[in-house]
């Protein structure tokens, strides 16, 4: 069976670049556009592992990350962050929120790839 990876991307060209890296790899892949849809896709299916975009409208990243990690189904599953807010301090709040590790935009295909491979492994670390 195929690794499931969840994208949460409200950014079209990122969607479409994300489904073209994870689907080359082999990866089977679901896109959405809000957290909130995201939230429910994982109420429906089976993921192994969450790309989530930090800055969403309605529910954020962080949130959408904490409320994932508040259910007990979902606190190991690897939530990695895709974000532009590569400040210091916005690293440090998106690591609080319980997500896996930080990958910047514009994505690196290897970087990307990299840290999937690494959150499949480990699940989530909250050093």
């Amino acid at each position: 069976m195929r690794t499931a990876i969840l994208t949460i991307e409200d950014n079209p060209d990122n969607m479409e670049l994300f489904a073209w890296i994870l689907e080359d790899e082999g990866y089977a892949f679901l896109g959405v556009g809000s957290a909130e849809d995201g939230l429910a896709a994982l109420e429906r299916g089976s993921f192994d592992l969450v790309l989530m975009d930090i800055a969403l409208p309605g529910i954020d990243g962080k949130e959408a990350t904490r409320r994932i990690r508040a259910d007990p189904r979902f606190a190991r599953l690897p939530v990695i962050a895709v974000t532009a807010h590569a400040s210091k301090s916005e690293t440090k709040e998106i690591l609080a929120a319980g997500v896996t590790c930080v990958i910047t935009k514009p994505v690196e295909r290897a970087r990307l790839i990299q840290a999937i491979k690494s959150g499949l492994l480990e699940g989530p670390s909250h050093d």
